[in-house]
C-alpha cells in the first residue's frame, strides 16, 4: 500500500468531522435531556450523567486527535495484533465476575469499566480489511471466504457467551462488507430464508392446523424449503424437468398427505414434509452425480441448511436465549401483549415520541422522560428524549444528519484507492447502519429490543470510544490514501 505524506489537516475530511462534532454536541445535550432531575446540579458537574458524558467526550477528542496522528501505515501493519489482543479480552471477559444486568461483557477498573465488545468492532474491521485487502486474496475461493467468516464469527460467539447477544448481531453488519466485495447472492438469500424460517416457526409453532395435529409453523417452513429448493434449481441449474418434478411429486404428496390427515385420520403432516425434503436431497444428490454439476450440490447443501436451521432454531430460541430476550421477541411478534412488562419500555418509548408532537416540547420540557416513565432513556433508549423534547422535526433533522453521515462514508470509501481502505470505509459504514436501524427500530417497536447504543448519542464512554475510534481510523486511512 502507498500513503501520500501530505499534512493531515490539509487532507483529512472536514466534513466528516464536522458531522461528528455536531453528532458529540447533539448527543450530550441529548443525554442533559434525558438524565436531568429538577434541583440537580449544573451539567458540566462530573458527579452527574451529563457531567460524566462531557467528560468521555473531552476524552473522545483527544483520542480522535491521537488517532490521525498516527501513521496510516499503522493500522495496517498491526491490524492482526489488535485483532488477537480483543480475542483475548474477550475470552477473558466471559469469566469476569462483574456481572452488569445479567452480562459479564464489562471490565471494570476501578471507577471505570469498559465493554471490550465495542473495541472488538474496530479490531474485527482492521483484520477483515487487512485479509480482504492481500493481492492474492479471491471472496469466490471456498478457503478464503470461510477465512473471512471465521474471522466475522469468532468475537461473536465469544460475545454470546458474555451474555451480549445485541452487541454479537452487529457482526452480521460485515456481511454487507462481503456483499459489497463480490459475495453472491445466494449467501445473501440464504440469510433471508434464515430470518424467515425463524420468524415463522416461532411465530406459528404453537398454533395448529383444522387437523388439530400439524402446527401452521413447521408445515410452512418445511414448504418453504421445497418451494425455494425448486427456485434454486431453476435459476442456478437451469433443469425445468427437474423443477416440475420436485413440485409435482414433492407438492403432491404434501397434499395429499393433508387431505388424508383432515379427512381420515390425523396425523403430523411436518413428518411427512420432513421425508419429502429428506427425498428432495437424495434426488439432488442424484442429478449431481448424474450430471456433475457442481450447482446441484450447492442446493443440496441449502436444502440440508434449511432443515438443520428449523430444527435447531427451536433449540436456540428455548435454551440459548435469556428469558428477557424471549419474551421481547414473542411481544415484538405479536405471541405476547405484555404493555406492562416486556413490551413496558417500547409502549413508554411510543408514548414519549407521540407526546412531541410536531414541534416537540423544547429542552428539559419532556414530561415522560423527566418523570423516568422510560427505562434506559439514556442509553438505548435516548432517541425517545429526542422525539419527546425536539418533536418530528428534530427527529427528522437527526436521522437527515445520520444518512448524510452514511452517504459520505459511501463516498469516502468508493475513492480509495486501496482495497483495505475501501472494505475497512464499507465496514465502519455497514456497522454505523446496523446501529441506526435497529436502535431507532427497536425505539419505534419495529425490531426487537436488543440493547444496542445509538452512535454518539447513547450515554456511555465505551460505545463513544468504539465509534470514535471506528471512524478516525478511516479518516486517517483516507487522509493518506494515494491521490
Amino acid at each position: 500500500m502507498v500513503y501520500t505524506r501530505d499534512s493531515i489537516w490539509k487532507t483529512v475530511d472536514w466534513w466528516t468531522i464536522g458531522l461528528y462534532l455536531i453528532f458529540v454536541l447533539c448527543g450530550w445535550l441529548s443525554v442533559c435531556g434525558a438524565s436531568y432531575d429538577y434541583g440537580e446540579p449544573n451539567f458540566f458537574d462530573f458527579t452527574t450523567r451529563a457531567g460524566k458524558q462531557l467528560m468521555w467526550i473531552g476524552c473522545s477528542l483527544g483520542l480522535g486527535f491521537v488517532l490521525l496522528m498516527l501513521d496510516a501505515r499503522f493500522y495496517d501493519t498491526y491490524a492482526y495484533l489488535f485483532y488477537g489482543i480483543l480475542l483475548l479480552l474477550l475470552f477473558g471477559t466471559i469469566f469476569n465476575p462483574h456481572e452488569i444486568k445479567g452480562s459479564r461483557s464489562w471490565i471494570v477498573l476501578g471507577p471505570v469499566s469498559l465493554q471490550p465488545a465495542e473495541f472488538a468492532k474496530f479490531t474485527t474491521a482492521l483484520a477483515l480489511a487487512k485479509f480482504m485487502g492481500e493481492y492474492t486474496f479471491s471472496i469466490e475461493r471456498t478457503k478464503h471466504m470461510l477465512i473471512c467468516l471465521g474471522m466475522i464469527f469468532v468475537p461473536m460467539i465469544l460475545i454470546i457467551l458474555q451474555r451480549e447477544t445485541g452487541s454479537a448481531l452487529v457482526y452480521f453488519a460485515f456481511f454487507l462488507v462481503l456483499y459489497r466485495e463480490g459475495m453472491t447472492g445466494s449467501v445473501l438469500f440464504a440469510g433471508v430464508c434464515a430470518v424467515i424460517y425463524f420468524i415463522v416457526g416461532i411465530r406459528f409453532n404453537a398454533v395448529m392446523m383444522p387437523d388439530e395435529c400439524t402446527s401452521w409453523g413447521a408445515f410452512s417452513v418445511f414448504s418453504l424449503i421445497i418451494l425455494f429448493s425448486a427456485l434454486l434449481v431453476k435459476a442456478y441449474c437451469r433443469n425445468q424437468k427437474a423443477v416440475n418434478i420436485i413440485l409435482l411429486y414433492g407438492g403432491g404428496t404434501v397434499f395429499l398427505g393433508l387431505l388424508f390427515s383432515l379427512y381420515v385420520i390425523p396425523f403430523d403432516v411436518a413428518w411427512l414434509q420432513g421425508f419429502v425434503c429428506v427425498a428432495l436431497v437424495g434426488y439432488l444428490l442424484y442429478l449431481f452425480l448424474r450430471e456433475r454439476f457442481a450447482n446441484y450440490l450447492y442446493v443440496m447443501l441449502f436444502s440440508i441448511c434449511s432443515i438443520g436451521f428449523f430444527f435447531s432454531a427451536d433449540y436456540v430460541f428455548n435454551n440459548v436465549l435469556e428469558p428477557h430476550q424471549q419474551i421481547r421477541i414473542e411481544v415484538l411478534l405479536g405471541m405476547e401483549d405484555d404493555p406492562t412488562g416486556a413490551g413496558y419500555n417500547v409502549n413508554q418509548s411510543k408514548i414519549a415520541i407521540g407526546s412531541g408532537g410536531f414541534a416537540g416540547k423544547g429542552f428539559l420540557n419532556g414530561t415522560q422522560t423527566k418523570l423516568k416513565y422510560v427505562p434506559e432513556q439514556d442509553t438505548d433508549f435516548i432517541f425517545c428524549t429526542v422525539g419527546e423534547e425536539q418533536g418530528f422535526l428534530g427527529s427528522s433533522a437527526v436521522i437527515l444528519l445520520f444518512v448524510i453521515l452514511i452517504c459520505r462514508l459511501i463516498m469516502l470509501a468508493e475513492r480509495q484507492t486501496s482495497r483495505f481502505g475501501r472494505i475497512y470505509g464499507y465496514s465502519v459504514l455497514s456497522i454505523f447502519f446496523f446501529h441506526l436501524f435497529v436502535n431507532i427500530g427497536m425505539v419505534l417497536g419495529l425490531t426487537p429490543v436488543i440493547g444496542i447504543p445509538l452512535p454518539f448519542f447513547s450515554y456511555g464512554g465505551s460505545s463513544l470510544w468504539g465509534f470514535t475510534i471506528l471512524l478516525f481510523v478511516f479518516l486517517r486511512i483516507d487522509a493518506a490514501r494515494e491521490r
